[in-house]
């Protein structure tokens, strides 16, 4: 079975809110701060720490 990524993360993402609860202010800082850390120059420094 071909999931598309999009679609696993949504579910994941969803999943983990609703079992561990975290404040919203806390999901959107992460999720705002991932998406420009992922735009800057510190992306391929961050892929090479993360792999």
């Amino acid at each position: 079975m071909d999931v598309p990524l999009w679609l696993a993360l949504l579910v994941v993402g969803w999943l983990g809110v609703k079992l561990a609860r975290p404040p919203w202010w806390l999901v959107a800082v992460l999720l705002v701060g991932g998406y420009l850390v992922a735009g800057s120059f510190l992306a391929p420094a961050l892929a090479t720490v993360l792999k």
